[in-house]
């Protein structure tokens, strides 16, 4: 079964719109997904990026077709519980190292998918402290066991060391995938995602819906 690495933050957006798709990818190509957590921001610094929102500010009409292009993509695969957060954007540091901390917790798939929801879903401001820990409390995960282990400096490194190994694997933002060596960025390229995928494995890419 091919793996397919997974380099996500929860401030992008469109990885949340690749993380509700990515169920039906695995299983019409038996790939499975592994979710990497990194902080977008690193990513930015190492490889001198920037948000889409400040780099394509100032161009006319690019905006304006990216938001298109995002309703697109709602519209054909019915994710319509999609919410445009009003408190974009948000310092993910602490959710992301929640993710790594989630990971040693035992709680990483439940965690992945309630943040998921408070932000592009439930429009919480997730960088807030409080609003974070009621969250936690809400999605039934154990918030002072991961609180504790956010602090902790195998969270902190292991956060470090993902955003690192993105960098060194080609990525320059999120949502980013590699198969094999190949690198894919972007929710437009799922679909050469699934076809490098059965392509290792000798098989014809089935139709995507």
């Amino acid at each position: 079964m091919e793996k397919v690495k997974f380099y996500f933050d929860f401030g992008s957006p469109n990885a949340y719109l690749c993380h509700k798709v990515i169920p039906k990818i695995e299983a019409r190509c038996a790939a499975v997904f592994e979710y990497v957590p990194v902080l977008l921001g690193g990513i930015f610094k190492l490889t001198s990026n920037q948000s889409p929102a400040t780099a394509f500010a100032g161009i006319r009409n690019k905006p304006e077709y990216e938001r298109l292009e995002m309703r697109r993509f709602i519209d054909k695969h019915g994710l319509q519980a999609f919410r445009h957060n009003p408190h974009f954007p948000i310092n993910t540091l602490q959710l992301m190292r929640g993710a790594v901390a989630a990971q040693s917790a035992g709680v990483f798939e439940r965690y992945v998918d309630a943040i998921y929801a408070c932000m592009w879903e439930r429009e919480l401001k997730m960088d807030d402290p409080a609003v974070f820990e009621s969250a936690l409390a809400d999605a039934g995960l154990p918030a002072a066991k991961l609180l504790e282990l956010i602090r902790t400096e195998a969270v902190k490194s292991g956060l470090m060391a993902n955003t690192e190994a993105a960098v060194a694997a080609g990525a320059f933002g999120s949502p980013s995938f590699v198969v094999g060596d190949e690198l894919f960025f972007g929710k437009d390229r799922l679909r050469d995602v699934e076809e490098e995928v059965m392509r290792r494995a000798g098989a014809p890419a089935a139709p995507a819906p």
